[in-house]
């Protein structure tokens, strides 16, 4: 968190065009933006202080913006916005598949940006407590006021997204979320259903026996997914 109570966004991009199009954007919407070009310069800005939200190019000199995701989300689940030329299925399915919390093609507005940087922040920031603190589906424990997740008595490690969807259908046993009610509330309606498989898919790896024939979170074929647990 940034002076003042505003949040601290890093924007990573070769490009200095982009980079500085980004920061006007983001300062006028009250943002503190720090910048990097490349992935060392990112990783020295993140050792200096912490950020909370990064805008991360996949394409960049020396290290991609792919391999840097990787070494923070290893210590890190700072949300990270991939901004990409690329416009195709498998550079979105890899980006949100290695932890981003999105993906952003570079023909998008600035305007644009900023409010998907704006929607994420609001996902990951602070809730009311809710009624419930602690959710017992007996090998799956969510406690809802500190974010731990429990597997088998194990703590699992997840990304913003990842808890959000998570805690969400475990909220709410049985209750059908199509595909484009999770694009609304969770990427401000941008993207499509491959990201919302994508973070599901993440999620089934990390909480189910078997991510290739789920318990808990099962697909309501051709309409999005449920959540079957029987909390104890």
């Amino acid at each position: 968190m940034g002076v003042n109570g505003a949040k601290t966004v890093l924007v990573v991009d070769d490009d200095p065009t982009i980079r500085e199009l980004l920061q006007d954007f983001l300062e006028n919407d009250g943002f503190r933006v720090a910048t990097a070009g490349t992935a060392d310069e990112a990783r020295h800005v993140i050792g200096r202080a912490p950020v909370d939200c990064l805008v991360l190019d996949v394409m960049m000199p020396g290290q991609s913006g792919f391999d840097l995701c990787k070494q923070i989300r290893a210590e890190s689940d700072v949300p990270i916005l991939f901004l990409s030329a690329r416009d195709d299925d498998v550079n979105k399915i890899r980006g949100l598949g290695l932890g981003g919390d999105d993906y952003i093609v570079k023909s998008a507005s600035p305007a644009e940006v900023v409010a998907r940087v704006k929607a994420v922040l609001r996902r990951v920031g602070p809730q009311d407590s809710p009624h419930v603190a602690v959710l017992d589906y007996g090998r799956l424990v969510l406690n809802l006021i500190s974010h731990e997740v429990h597997v088998a008595g194990e703590t699992v490690s997840l990304t913003p997204k990842e808890y959000d969807l998570l805690a969400l259908f475990a909220q709410h046993p049985r209750q059908v979320f199509p595909y484009e009610d999770l694009l609304v509330q969770f990427w401000s309606g941008f993207g499509d259903r491959h990201t919302v498989r994508v973070h599901v898919a993440r999620i089934r790896e990390k909480i189910e026996r078997d991510a290739n024939n789920p318990e808990l979170i099962v697909n309501v074929w051709g309409v999005g997914y449920r959540f079957e647990g029987m909390p104890r």
